[in-house]
């Protein structure tokens, strides 16, 4: 039931991730970690002004995506927001496909940080923000763990492309 993911949340955003590969390191430089991909169709039941994403819901989009990209340097470690900020760019607009990409930027022990950006169609930044979050097993986060009704590997096929 998951406002972002939930699959079976009747006015949810029902979005898919994806792992993107780790982009090579130029000459003598380092290389990015592995970058995960949320995309998602915003419909009018989550609007603000009429035809665009309401703020709120851009944040929760980049909130669950930079939570999720921890599982891919960690996948026992899942991530409670800390503090988050957000800035928005463009009106993120209803009914088109849109992509949210997230990476990991500060690892530690206990935290971690990252960064994402919602694009638009053309590839532009629309919403971008950095968050902190504290690491935490799912079964001490959700207290007691959950349901297979609750949580599940996505079955849906992936799309043809999920280059962003």
């Amino acid at each position: 039931m998951c406002l972002v993911c939930g699959a079976q949340n009747p006015l949810g955003l029902h979005a898919r991730f994806y792992e993107l590969a780790a982009a090579e390191a130029p000459p003598g430089g380092i290389a990015a970690g592995p970058e995960l991909l949320g995309v998602f169709t915003p419909r009018d039941e989550h609007q603000s002004y009429p035809g665009r994403l309401h703020g709120g819901i851009s944040s929760a989009i980049l909130d669950e995506t930079i939570g999720r990209a921890i599982l891919l340097l960690h996948p026992e470690e899942w991530g409670v927001t800390a503090a988050f900020s957000v800035r928005y760019r463009k009106p993120v607009p209803l009914d088109e496909e849109i992509r949210c990409v997230a990476r990991i930027t500060r690892d530690t022990s206990r935290l971690f940080e990252g960064a994402g950006e919602i694009l638009l169609a053309d590839g532009s930044a629309a919403v971008t923000a950095t968050g902190t979050y504290v690491k935490m097993p799912l079964d001490v986060i959700a207290e007691g763990g959950m349901s297979e009704s609750e949580w599940f590997a996505d079955p849906r096929e992936a799309p043809d492309e999920v280059d962003v």
